[in-house]
């Protein structure tokens, strides 16, 4: 039974994880300038753009570029 009491743990601890994800995909004006400004430079090399916004990963970055810019014709 010790065996599934730290499974039932991280599963709560990702659903917790994932919901504090999709809040931090705010950005401020600032910052989507940015992002706009350095994929018209660089492209899709998200790690490259994460690298000039503190706080930000790549995986948000390219999160937030995909649900606010992507094209789905």
């Amino acid at each position: 039974m010790a065996d599934l009491d730290p499974s039932s743990e991280d599963s709560s601890v990702d659903s917790r994880e994932q919901s504090s994800q999709d809040s931090k995909l705010e950005f401020s004006e600032d910052e989507e300038t940015l992002i706009i400004r350095m994929f018209n430079l660089v492209g899709e090399r998200w790690s490259l753009i994460a690298g000039r916004i503190p706080g930000r990963t790549a995986e948000e970055i390219e999160k937030y570029w995909t649900s606010r810019y992507s094209t789905s014709e």
